[in-house]
């Protein structure tokens, strides 16, 4: 393994962004760069993706490292040809640790993970679902020779919403989690589907009054519930922007609106229950698991969804350690990246604070 390269190259692609960080093996963040999100099916273009957002991780690393012309940076920017023109041989960096959303199946974890080994990126490449990288985040540092002691529940609800579990044997539980048809309900494009269901049916008459009737369709810049609805049968309004509507739910919810509150309960419960399943399923209900709660939707701090399902989950697990993520998920791909490469304490401490102070770069 080259020592010179930086250690990781870290990503979180999620439903509606994606997060790339280069990292180098004392901690230091040489570049954070945010993108589109991952695309809904497994294919050439989720590689596109990743690899323009690669590129414009080596050029901020250039703009922002390369002045101490480093091998490492040297290296890096040479492989795509910053320096040189043209794309050279040799890897970005060490590891690849790619935590990702729509690679739902094992099947699409392996191609995935045979289609980026094919770049030629790193050494080694490494691909989990997003909601790893997630519990990763969450969970405290320990020495890395005590690295394969991680273990625990990480839980996200952003755009879609899934559980993971690792017990400190290895084994891991958890979803399929396609929506729908896999027994899933909430996330952002969940509970706005609820939005605008529950405010057109307040608009006819078959529902009880709701601040989602005017909230809804004020989003969209429209008058009625019923007009959104017409524009989303007509393709003018994507299915995608129900995920929008989260935030004008739970904006809802903390004015007092009834329904508004019901769904944010929901939710909280739904939380727990993905929970409560895979803590049974490893069989760690006695144990003082921690439990990690990200993604989007969380992450905004409503404190009625928040309070929820800490109070459900607590109530069940009394020796659970419920966290609430403060960073962003592509910490947690980058601090894997680290055990990989076995970073010490002190550079990943280094990295988590760099993570909190540093913004992504919007490509």
């Amino acid at each position: 393994m080259n020592q010179a390269l930086p250690a990781a190259l870290a990503i979180d692609g999620g439903n509606s962004k994606t997060d790339v960080s280069l990292v180098a093996r004392d901690g230091t963040l040489l570049a954070l760069v945010r993108g589109p999100g991952m695309p809904a099916r497994l294919g050439a273009e989720t590689v596109r993706v990743i690899d323009e957002l690669i590129r414009s991780a080596a050029k901020l690393a250039r703009e922002d490292h390369g002045a101490s012309g480093s091998q490492a940076d040297n290296s890096l920017l040479e492989r795509f040809g910053y320096a040189a023109g043209q794309a050279a041989s040799g890897h970005v960096a060490s590891h690849l640790v790619a935590c990702v959303a729509n690679a739902d199946l094992a099947s699409e974890r392996r191609e995935l993970e045979q289609m980026l080994r094919a770049e030629g990126w790193t050494a080694t490449t490494t691909v989990v679902n997003d909601t790893y990288a997630v519990l990763r985040a969450g969970l405290d540092d320990v020495p890395a020779a005590r690295a394969d002691r991680y273990w625990g529940v990480g839980m996200t609800c952003g755009t879609g919403i899934n559980c993971v579990g690792i017990a400190p044997d290895g084994t891991t539980a958890g979803f399929l989690a396609l929506g729908m048809i896999t027994g899933d309900w909430g996330g952002g494009s969940g509970i706005g589907l609820e939005a605008l269901w529950n405010a057109v049916r307040a608009s006819d008459g078959r529902g009880p009054r709701t601040a989602l009737m005017h909230a809804v369709p004020d989003h969209f810049g429209m008058k009625e519930p019923i007009e959104v609805a017409e524009a989303m049968h007509r393709g003018e309004i994507s299915w995608d922007r129900l995920a929008d509507l989260a935030p004008v739910m739970l904006r809802a919810a903390d004015a007092g609106d009834e329904v508004a509150r019901g769904l944010v309960l929901r939710l909280g419960e739904e939380i727990f229950l993905m929970v409560k399943s895979v803590i049974t399923r490893l069989g760690l209900g006695a144990e003082p698991v921690p439990v990690v709660l990200g993604g989007g939707v969380v992450a905004s701090g409503n404190a009625l969804l928040i309070d929820r399902a800490t109070a459900m989950i607590r109530a069940e697990f009394p020796s659970a350690d419920v966290r609430v993520l403060r960073q962003v998920p592509v910490a947690g791909a980058a601090l894997m990246g680290l055990d990989l490469a076995e970073g010490s304490t002190a550079a990943k401490r280094r990295l988590r604070e760099a993570f909190a102070s540093r913004p992504a770069a919007h490509t």
